[in-house]
């Protein structure tokens, strides 16, 4: 009887041992038994004086006008480790996806671009190849999808020179990324 008692009472245990665990995982101290290589992202505000989030995007920045990139602005709580901004502008459809800009190594100070900054990008920034191959801004011409400006903060500056290729240059983004935000335009007017 004492050999079933003891059986029971190790079971009992181990089942205890295995919830606590479960439990401090699933609150979030999972650093406890293991880091997360995940980081936080804190986050930025972006707008912009011509478009508008959810609303269509204006036809002069779109393949049909002649306004090349649109103005952007941004804001977020200094961040010490800041070091440089990227911008990715995307699009997609239920069909497909595309990159139309990606401007790099914008200095940490900037907080805002004006029109066309493609064709006058500030000075020490690189812009990377986008899906059609072209470097620079292309501009959106799906009348339907969802055009995405996202700004992102970097740690470090993207080390790669001007018309790389768009996988490299959004990895590189991506590794390096502790706040980002977006604007959304739907549709083109």
């Amino acid at each position: 009887m004492g050999l079933c008692n003891t059986a029971s009472r190790m079971r009992r245990i181990t089942v205890s041992v295995t919830v606590v665990a479960l439990a401090f995982a699933l609150a979030g101290c999972g650093s406890f038994f293991g880091r997360s290589e995940a980081k936080d992202i804190a986050e930025i505000n972006v707008a912009s004086p011509e478009l508008r989030d959810g609303e269509p995007l204006p036809r002069e920045y779109s393949c049909r006008g002649d306004q090349g990139s649109p103005p952007l602005r941004w804001s977020s709580q200094p961040l010490s480790e800041a070091e440089s901004i990227a911008i990715v502008v995307d699009s997609h459809t239920s069909s497909e996806s595309a990159v139309h800009w990606v401007l790099y190594n914008i200095p940490a100070t900037t907080t805002e671009l004006g029109p066309d900054a493609a064709a006058d990008p500030p000075e020490g920034s690189g812009q990377a190849k986008v899906t059609s191959g072209k470097v620079g801004y292309e501009p959106p011409c799906q009348d339907r999808a969802s055009y995405r400006f996202t700004v992102y903060t970097l740690d470090g500056k993207v080390d790669l020179p001007g018309g790389s290729e768009l996988p490299e240059v959004l990895k590189k983004i991506a590794d390096q990324t502790i706040a980002r935000g977006r604007l959304t335009a739907v549709n083109i007017e």
